[in-house]
């Protein structure tokens, strides 16, 4: 591996957590985060009828303690972190309002995770290759951790895959990844999500743009939502630059 990378400054990750039904991160996973921007958000789904306000009063102090105590954990591999905590009735809302606000580069959904030495960038549709190659060099740095970029579409699709695969290759270079840490592959699927999803069980962490809304979103639910809950590996979602909630 090359000795420096080429990052303008750290990416900001917002990490969600259900803060109040004791969710937490694995070490492994903290320490493949810890080299970006960390803001944690704690977060806790209300009844319709529960008023936020009350929720807050009732729930903030034991809420901000859980936080507090996952924030200790990046904290001791000496990088310092934001938080907050939210009571909402509108998960996704909430998130998307926060990743907007701090102008997240990308959003974790978390899965359980074991030793991440294989990052899997899946490449569906065009995606802002700046933010992806920051993230990905950060994450990756000087370690003997490997990425494969993926680019899969279905065929008769306007997207060209191998020429988004040849851009992000060259900017992770221009980032100081090594070359011999980048794997490249392209392939054609009349399911791309269905193929992320077989494919999470080869590979420790994923890597993909957010999807854009649309009438399959309103069908069948946000395609990276469905790769989260399908995978068996962490994924994260890199936004577009200020792009509105």
């Amino acid at each position: 591996m090359t000795d420096e990378l080429s990052i303008r400054e750290p990416p900001k990750l917002l990490v969600p957590i259900r803060v109040l039904e004791g969710q937490t991160l694995p070490e492994t996973l903290v320490d493949f985060l810890a080299p970006a921007e960390v803001v944690i958000l704690g977060y806790h789904v209300l009844p319709e009828q529960t008023p936020t306000e009350q929720a807050s009063i009732q729930f903030e102090e034991r809420a901000q303690t859980a936080v507090d105590d996952i924030a200790h954990a990046f904290e001791a591999t000496g990088r310092p972190v934001e938080t907050r905590v939210a009571f909402t009735h509108d998960r996704d809302q909430t998130i998307a309002r926060v990743a907007a606000d701090i102008d997240a580069t990308a959003t974790l959904l978390p899965n359980p995770a074991g030793e991440i030495e294989d990052v899997l960038v899946a490449i569906r549709d065009a995606i802002d290759i700046d933010r992806l190659a920051d993230l990905v060099a950060t994450l990756v740095g000087t370690s003997d951790r490997r990425v494969t970029l993926w680019g899969v579409t279905a065929p008769d699709a306007a997207f060209d895959a191998e020429a988004a695969v040849a851009d992000a290759r060259e900017t992770l270079l221009d980032r100081g990844v090594d070359a011999d840490a980048i794997a490249t592959e392209t392939s054609t699927s009349d399911r791309p999500v269905a193929d992320i999803v077989e494919r999470s069980n080869e590979f420790d962490a994923i890597v993909m743009g957010e999807s854009e809304p649309g009438l399959s979103a309103l069908l069948f639910g946000d395609e990276s939502e469905r790769v989260a809950e399908g995978a068996i590996a962490p994924v994260l979602l890199v936004r577009g630059p200020n792009e509105e909630s």
